[in-house]
């Protein structure tokens, strides 16, 4: 079975392949396919944005395919960035203006009221007219300031309190071990167990 990957975040791509494998599936890229394409995010939900991914690229190659969309919510901004947690500080910012912005939206907050979870939201379109939604999502607090050079995007100040570190502070295996990519991603590959055919 083939799976195409309907992202061309090359952190995300390593992420889903790691945890994938061993699973009886052959997994492209965007990349792979030649198929360089931007996909505009204009969905007002996670849901609707890995969804609008899924269809996009399973149109393009015809082949079963799997979107994410991810965001991070923090409960003193009312659940921002949530869906426009890529573009928090503008359409081309890099993780470091998204850090940056949130760190400064948030100075002066006190810890309790830093609490925020990372949901991710995997669509995947295994046919014209099936498309299977899975979740995960995990708590923490949002840090004071960045700590740790592992991951990618908000988890420098992702705070996990039982293991007193950041996302950016674990390694892969352990942060594949509790993420909300991570999590929704079990669902996945429990999913594709069930219909892969020997």
């Amino acid at each position: 079975m083939k799976l195409v990957l309907a992202t061309q975040n090359k952190d995300k791509v390593r992420e889903i392949k790691n945890f994938l494998s061993g699973l009886k599936i052959q997994i492209l890229t965007l990349d792979d396919s030649q198929n360089n394409f931007k996909i505009k995010e204009t969905g007002k939900t996670l849901e609707e944005n890995a969804i609008l991914k899924a269809d996009a690229v399973y149109k393009l190659t015809k082949l079963p395919t799997l979107a994410d969309d991810s965001g991070l919510e923090v409960q003193y901004l009312k659940g921002k960035p949530g869906v426009r947690s890529s573009r928090f500080a503008g359409e081309k910012a890099t993780y470091s203006d998204n850090n940056l912005k949130l760190l400064k939206l948030l100075k002066g907050v006190p810890v309790k009221q830093r609490k925020a979870q990372f949901r991710c939201v995997m669509a995947l379109k295994v046919s014209e007219n099936k498309i299977k939604l899975l979740e995960g999502k995990v708590s923490g607090y949002i840090a004071t300031e960045l700590k740790g050079k592992n991951g990618f995007g908000y988890d420098p100040l992702f705070y996990i309190p039982k293991l007193k570190k950041t996302f950016a502070q674990l390694s892969l295996k352990q942060k594949n071990k509790l993420s909300h990519r991570a999590k929704a991603l079990q669902k996945v590959k429990k999913y594709l167990q069930s219909i892969i055919k020997d």
